[in-house]
């Protein structure tokens, strides 16, 4: 059981369970009414997602092992419960399997999954080492979670299934929502690691600026793209005596939602470092959780 939980540890459980809802929802977004006959492809989609999220969050923690003994010591190589030799085996097996199963299904989802983990190499790894500053480190999250995950990886589904490589407009409406999170999520995940981020001088918008001012942009880019989500299904509500059940789930939910996430915001403390750690788990839960509106419109 310790090898097991040293294991999902080091695979960094909520960037996984993010994958996992982001495929199984767009899947059903495709399949819709047929799910069951596409579960095998379902099925080497999530190996190939999770085998991805695994490499690329191995990779940084390999190396990023100095900074995460300052901010993150409880990581399994930064706390010595796995050795580098370990890490980097688990880490290039995930690789070769997303690769292998990859190019087994399309050649177009090997090309995302290729560029994906190059991305998340460079982001980690010298020369590029992308993470060094705050402009490159939002756009290679941002362009590998919310333009190669959800609009390519749909794209490639979709084409597989239904023969067509249309984008709809609630996935459209989808990937922007979740471009916008990434960008966020890339500046909120360094408000706790502050300490280890400025010994080693990496250019993050919370230590160029001030924390404040990152937690002020973030929380108005996320409230003004849950409004921007309701305005667009506002119509098909109030102009339609009898809406579509996906209208009233992405209009209501993206409501209750946006009050939670003020909420939430209202509760941070900044100059609590256990406050601010809670506040951004907490943040991811609002990830899973639009993943997780459309899932339930879908189903």
């Amino acid at each position: 059981m310790k090898t097991v939980k040293t294991f999902w540890e080091f695979c960094r459980p909520h960037t996984v369970i993010g994958s996992i809802i982001s495929i199984f929802t767009l899947y059903i977004i495709i399949c819709e009414n047929n799910e069951l006959e596409h579960l095998p492809l379902l099925f080497m989609a999530l190996l190939i997602g999770v085998c991805t999220n695994i490499f690329i969050v191995g990779i940084n923690q390999i190396a990023d092992v100095n900074i995460d003994k300052i901010n993150k010591p409880y990581l399994p190589i930064a706390a010595g419960a796995l050795s580098i030799q370990g890490a980097k085996g688990i880490t290039y097996t995930s690789l070769l399997l997303s690769l292998s199963f990859a190019l087994y299904l399309s050649p177009y989802l090997f090309l995302i999954i290729i560029l994906s983990t190059g991305i998340g190499w460079a982001y980690s790894m010298p020369p590029l080492y992308l993470k060094k500053h705050h402009f490159t480190a939002a756009l290679a999250i941002t362009f590998v979670r919310g333009i190669l995950i959800n609009i390519g990886g749909f794209l490639v589904l979709n084409y597989l299934v239904n023969k067509s490589i249309n984008l709809p407009n609630d996935v459209k409406i989808l990937s922007a929502f979740i471009i916008v999170f990434s960008i966020v999520i890339s500046w909120f995940k360094d408000l706790p690691d502050m300490e280890g981020d400025s010994v080693y001088r990496i250019k993050t918008l919370a230590i160029i600026y001030t924390p404040k001012s990152v937690f002020i942009t973030g929380t108005f880019l996320i409230s003004l793209t849950y409004l921007l989500t309701i305005f667009l299904k506002y119509p098909f509500i109030i102009n339609n005596p009898n809406p579509f059940f996906q209208d009233i789930v992405l209009f209501f939910g993206n409501v209750l939602l946006l009050i939670l996430f003020i909420i939430n915001s209202l509760t941070i403390k900044l100059a609590d470092h256990q406050s601010v750690k809670k506040f951004y788990k907490r943040f991811w839960w609002f990830f899973f959780a639009e993943y997780l509106l459309y899932l339930i419109a879908y189903l």
